[in-house]
């Protein structure tokens, strides 16, 4: 999960939250309130009935003062539009405590024929603290969205930095970061361009002496091979020749595998079978006793790649096989999306990616050839198509299978 969408949740979380806390404060000190006022109300509606049934009015009007209460007109329409929250009706009169419009609380007294609406000057004081803490949560959500937005703001660079550097690494090495200023993202951006500046001039000087290297090597093997052709044929004109072209065969393939490390070369991609795939390896793998090899083909399936590069790897896996084999011939099988090459010999020790690694060899002892380049080259060649590459070892056959 990106980093943007876990602020996000994180953000929504939060602000869920607080409006939850919001609410449930809100309702707490309503009902607080609520309780307060009818307990004063119930309390005080006792005295002012006396008042009420003597008709003291004098008296009535100290009492209010005394209570802290406000006396109302408009009666009617207080009752109208005020829902009843209590209510108390005897034989000569009816108490009823309202919660009006605006979410204050009224006490009502009737007796008789005589009417009293009072209100509790002290619950606005009790309102505004309710209000005052509401103000407080609405402030702090303005103040997380504040923070959501600035810390956007900051991620948002990120995701470009991001773009920029796998762009990069895919091979896009004139990728340049623009300046984010002076705080610690710009000083990342500078860093990063001042090293892709290095990393592109070291890339671009090994190229130019990769093909000055193979440029001055194919001279003398062209003239090699000139020079060949006016030798009396024989066994030694033979051995010559095959060394030779095996020479110029090394020489591509090395400038290929070092534009595949370097990233600079794109893959030619066309669809083949695996009879041409494996015709092309043998093409450069340039043995004479086709005997050396067997071949199944139980299902000829179409593969999607690039064929020199995909040779060059199938070309690998058989010349190791060929090495290493005990006995001989050894076995190519083609079924199930799968091409395996497999050697008789003992179990080797160790996993795949021991044998990748460059110059690894099958036991410690110095009397054995190592395994060199060759599979390194095999599985980097094999994950920039999104290939496998799998070993197993069982009943005497190491086998190297390639799963398109």
């Amino acid at each position: 999960m990106s980093i943007f969408k876990k602020v996000l949740i994180l953000f929504f979380v939060s602000l869920s939250l607080m409006i939850y806390v919001s609410s449930e404060t809100n309702k707490i000190t309503q009902s607080k309130i609520e309780i307060l006022l009818t307990e004063k109300y119930q309390q005080a509606s006792s005295e002012l009935f006396t008042y009420l049934s003597n008709n003291d009015k004098i008296g009535l009007h100290k009492k209010l003062e005394a209570l802290n209460f406000t006396l109302l007109g408009e009666v009617e329409a207080h009752l109208l539009t005020s829902k009843v929250i209590y209510t108390n009706v005897t034989s000569f009169g009816e108490i009823k405590i309202l919660l009006d419009e605006n979410k204050r609380y009224l006490l009502f007294l009737s007796y008789l024929d005589e009417t009293l609406l009072v209100q509790d000057r002290s619950q606005e004081e009790s309102f505004l603290e309710k209000d005052f803490l509401g103000y407080l949560i609405f402030a702090d959500i303005f103040i997380l969205g504040i923070i959501f937005l600035l810390i956007l703001k900051i991620l948002y660079p990120l995701k470009k930095i991001s773009k920029n550097i796998q762009k990069f690494g895919e091979g896009a090495l004139h990728v340049r970061m623009e300046d984010l200023g002076k705080d610690e993202l710009g000083e990342l951006t500078k860093v990063f361009n001042a090293m892709a500046s290095n990393i592109e001039a070291l890339v671009e000087s090994r190229q130019r002496l990769l093909g000055d290297i193979g440029h001055e090597l194919r001279t003398p093997i062209a003239k090699s091979k000139i020079a060949l052709e006016m030798i009396e044929e024989g066994k030694y004109q033979k051995i010559l020749k095959k060394a030779i072209s095996q020479i110029d065969e090394m020489t591509k393939e090395l400038l290929n595998i070092e534009k595949l490390n370097a990233n600079v070369d794109s893959f030619t991609m066309q669809t083949f079978n695996t009879e041409t795939l494996i015709f092309e390896a043998f093409s450069k793998l340039l043995i004479e006793d086709e005997t050396l090899v067997q071949i199944h083909i139980e299902e000829n399936f179409d593969i999607h790649g690039d064929l020199n590069y995909l040779s060059i790897a199938l070309k690998n896996l058989i010349d190791n096989a060929l090495k290493y084999t005990t006995q001989k011939p050894i076995v190519i099988e083609v079924k199930g999306r799968t091409i395996a090459v497999k050697s008789q010999g003992k179990a080797l020790e160790h996993d795949l990616e021991f044998y990748c690694e460059a110059f690894s060899q099958g036991d410690n002892s110095r009397n054995q050839e190592g395994f060199g380049l060759g599979l390194g080259i095999v599985k980097k060649i094999l994950d920039k198509h999104q290939f496998e590459l799998i070993l197993t070892c069982k009943d005497g056959w190491n086998s190297f299978s390639i799963i398109f």
